[in-house]
């Protein structure tokens, strides 16, 4: 279980917060890349404890007031008779007040969660069905918090899906060049380049009065859904740590982008890189039947935008990244970045592609 340190500063904060029942046991929790997770086990329910990065997240008492504010929220839109306690995630308090974040003596920050019992998460789309679901979930977390005002809400990550920053962070990298790697890129660079247009799409038509903002999920990966262990329907939205105000372009975009690829986010054979236009169409319907009518058709008009649009920011972060020295993601041989960012150019450009039949899929689902 970690060395002793590890093990006196996990069980400090186990004791910190409001669990019921005897203690059992603790063990590291999931394959998460940002915080650190633990499953801890009492005689009465089981837990979920998470060290926040406090590097990443760099106010974590806004992060988790950001959660209570939409998890409260959520629990009183949902119908009678709903499990809160698989349907949603469950902030647990402190033993000492009511508040929900422990700072310890070391300079971590913890929470935790009441565990989801009997679910499962899926890290890859295995078929239609289970996209449908995640879609359906993302969706009706839409229609939870369509009448929640998203400016309560803090930034946890400042201008995290804004294309335009992400844009010009490239640029800056560029002109650095600190590795001498852009002689390496300039194909890449060439084709990010080519769409800077583009990127200003959304913030335009934000600033035009078109586009709204809300309350978006902001990583809308399939693996943070937790599905039925045993029908694999929909039971609820996790990592709720980038809740925060943003376009819901921008949620069912990432969704896209990383569910609908016909290949991993670091697939070396570009060949085997496009979109299937099954899974893009079951997400749309899922998505638009969880959010029951609150999506506008504004919105739903440019879901071919935001699928382009999210893939092609993420290239540039790669990108980004790859130029600077691979500082941020996690990489695990030295092209790692390289890779992950023609795998994401691979994939716009098979959007733009099949264009035409994107958009015609998605006319079919103006309300």
């Amino acid at each position: 279980m970690g060395t002793i340190k590890e093990e006196t500063r996990v069980q400090n904060a186990i004791d910190a917060f409001n669990f019921q029942g005897e203690q059992l046991a603790w063990i590291p929790y999931g394959n998460g890349h940002i915080n650190d997770t633990y499953k801890v086990d009492f005689s009465e329910k089981n837990y979920i404890l998470q060290r926040i990065n406090h590097h990443t997240f760099k106010d974590p008492e806004s992060l988790v007031k950001n959660i209570e504010y939409v998890t409260k929220h959520i629990k009183e839109k949902m119908p009678e008779g709903s499990n809160f306690d698989r349907e949603v995630l469950q902030l647990i308090s402190l033993k000492n007040d009511n508040s929900y974040l422990f700072n310890d003596e070391y300079g971590n920050y913890w929470r935790a969660y009441l565990f989801v019992e009997d679910s499962v998460s899926f890290d890859q789309v295995e078929n239609k069905e289970q996209f449908y679901e995640s879609a359906y979930a993302f969706g009706l977390f839409q229609y939870y918090l369509s009448d929640f005002d998203a400016t309560v809400l803090s930034e946890t990550i400042k201008d995290f899906h804004n294309t335009p920053v992400r844009l010009q962070n490239l640029k800056d990298a560029i002109e650095k060049d600190p590795l001498d790697r852009l002689k390496n890129v300039e194909e890449e660079v060439n084709f990010a380049l080519e769409r800077s247009e583009f990127t200003h799409l959304f913030t335009q038509l934000f600033q035009e009065g078109t586009l709204k903002k809300r309350v978006t999920h902001n990583d809308t990966k399939l693996n943070n859904v937790l599905l039925d262990k045993d029908n694999h329907k929909a039971l609820c939205v996790i990592d709720l740590d980038t809740v925060m105000p943003g376009f819901v372009l921008d949620d069912f975009g990432d969704s896209i982008r990383f569910g609908a690829s016909t290949g991993l986010e670091d697939e070396k054979d570009l060949s085997k890189i496009t979109i299937d236009l099954d899974l893009y169409e079951a997400y749309i319907q899922g998505f638009l039947k969880g959010a029951q009518n609150k999506i506008e058709n504004t919105e739903i008009e440019l879901f071919p935008e935001a699928s382009k649009m999210m893939t092609l920011e993420c290239g540039m972060r790669f990108l980004t990244d790859y130029l600077l020295g691979d500082t941020y993601f996690k990489t695990h041989y030295d092209d790692h970045n390289l890779v992950r960012t023609r795998t994401q150019f691979k994939l716009v450009a098979e959007m733009e592609n099949q264009w035409e039949q994107m958009k015609t899929i998605t006319h079919k689902y103006l309300q």
